[in-house]
């Protein structure tokens, strides 16, 4: 028995999308060239459309949150546990981006990122209903062309 529903899942999606786009626009402003920026600017925009996308799903599905002491709660309860748990794990995440000075360092922390996410979307499919199946594959396949432009980003600044 899972201890999130399929909405949780969703849900948990959309933050890892916001982080991400947060992410990407501070990769920005470490950027010294313009090519970077660009590329920095264009994967925050990709990850703001899936956050679209996933909140799309998300108002879709059945939702039956816990009772809740105060109104809003368990999201927040959602968002802390992405925040801090998955794939921008607090102490990590901390420890990560306090080494990001730089665009080569960037893209490093934003590739491990990418990979951190598709393996995520793989496991959620199983969460959501089939006809959502597609879409996830889409925002999968978006993730992987980030990453493989990131991969390309590296390999000339790498040199």
């Amino acid at each position: 028995m899972s201890a999130f529903k399929g909405s949780d899942i969703v849900e948990i999606a959309v933050r890892i999308e916001e982080n991400g786009e947060h992410f990407y626009r501070y990769a920005m402003q470490l950027a010294k060239d313009e090519d970077a920026k660009k590329i920095f600017s264009d994967l925050a925009d990709a990850e703001l459309q899936h956050k679209k996308t996933f909140s799309r799903i998300f108002a879709a599905m059945d939702k039956d949150n816990p009772p809740e002491t105060y109104d809003g709660e368990y999201a927040a309860y959602l968002h802390d546990y992405v925040d801090n748990k998955i794939i921008f794990k607090k102490g990590m995440l901390e420890a990560e981006l306090a080494k990001v000075k730089d665009t080569l360092a960037a893209i490093d922390f934003a590739m491990q990122r990418e990979l951190d996410s598709i393996l995520y979307y793989h496991e959620i499919k199983r969460f959501v209903s089939a006809n959502e199946h597609a879409v996830i594959d889409d925002v999968i396949e978006e993730e992987r062309k980030h990453f493989k432009g990131l991969s390309n980003l590296r390999t000339r600044y790498a040199k």
